[in-house]
């Protein structure tokens, strides 16, 4: 049987990253970080197209090598398509397609957001078919109902802002580094969720969290006039109190979603799968209602190429190649 390898290229933000699989099995996964956006306290998407121009060939190279694979053994190359930002998504397909180009192998588009989804193939247990997927990351926040590999339907999607976003932003207004969620999520573990925010009355699974981070906003700025110090003094507890109602948010909608389709196979992904509360949490709510949970490990719940490489072995079973006139989407819908 003729050995199946994918080298996968994930470009989509600021991280560059690329992962080795054969027939399934990932056996490399190399991420290249950008800290520059820390003093900018955000990503700057011109930094990042460059940064990424000068980490791709060595982050392909550490993945090849520690694979111990050589491009001539390659069956394919995949990259990811989008949704992301521009600059960043370019200098990735644009690597990918010179790369498949020059060892005539064909090319894989990958969806961002299926692939965050797919993650849970990458290691055992893995859910059962279907499943309902929360997605949560700094740009995506959505519901889908997995009925395959390749099968997916949005149930709830966020309809402004982001459940990341709300963490990086609130974040900035109190003085955090970026990204802030990790730190919100490492500062909350101190302090008590003793400040209650806004809780949005949105109809179906649709997600919303522009009014909350309005809420957060006048909830700073009316306590801050009373007081200059009240961030410093009340910083871990208005960490804990923001985190529980995102992480609040986010499992209302789960927790309704499961009765309306019956499902009780409940995955979580994306960036802030990894908030160690939405972890606790969806873990407490599957023992109450019978779920089974799962959660990727923390490093394929962060932007990586694993998953894409993952979702490119499924596809490549089913031969969906792509040209060379393939361009990225900043906007990619599943």
């Amino acid at each position: 049987m003729k050995n199946i390898i994918i080298l996968a290229i994930e470009s989509s933000c600021d991280d560059t990253s690329a992962a080795v699989i054969k027939n399934g099995q990932i056996l490399s996964n190399c991420v290249a970080n950008q800290a520059i956006h820390k003093a900018y306290g955000g990503v700057v998407p011109e930094v990042a197209s460059r940064a990424h121009q000068q980490h791709i060939l060595p982050v392909v190279h550490q993945a090849l090598e520690q694979a111990q694979i050589k491009l001539s053994d390659l069956s394919a190359i995949a990259f990811t398509r989008g949704p992301g930002l521009l600059g960043s998504l370019l200098v990735g397909v644009s690597f990918a397609k010179a790369l498949a180009l020059s060892l005539a192998i064909p090319m894989i588009e990958v969806n961002h957001i299926q692939a965050h989804v797919l993650a849970h193939f990458i290691d055992a247990p893995q859910p059962q078919f279907p499943f309902l997927c929360l997605t949560v990351s700094g740009g995506h926040t959505q519901i889908a109902r997995v009925d395959s590999h390749l099968e997916f339907k949005i149930l709830g999607t966020t309809i402004d802002d982001a459940a990341g976003e709300a963490f990086d932003k609130t974040g900035k207004l109190i003085g955090l580094d970026y990204p802030a969620g990790p730190i919100i999520d490492k500062l909350a573990q101190q302090g008590e969720a003793k400040f209650k925010f806004t809780k949005p009355n949105i109809e179906g699974l649709n997600f919303s969290f522009s009014g909350l981070k309005t809420n957060i906003l006048r909830f700073l700025q009316k306590n801050v006039r009373q007081d200059k110090d009240f961030i410093q003094h009340n910083l871990n507890d208005i960490c804990a109190s923001v985190q529980s109602r995102i992480v609040s948010i986010l499992l209302d909608k789960l927790q309704k979603a499961s009765q309306q389709t019956g499902i009780l196979e409940i995955a979580i992904a994306g960036g802030v799968s990894a908030n160690s509360t939405l972890r606790k949490q969806v873990q407490l709510l599957g023992k109450k209602h019978n779920w089974n949970i799962y959660i990727p490990k923390l490093e394929y719940c962060t932007d990586n190429a694993a998953m894409i490489a993952m979702t490119a072995h499924y596809k490549y079973q089913k031969e969906m190649f792509v040209g060379q006139d393939i361009s990225p989407l900043a906007r990619y819908v599943i």
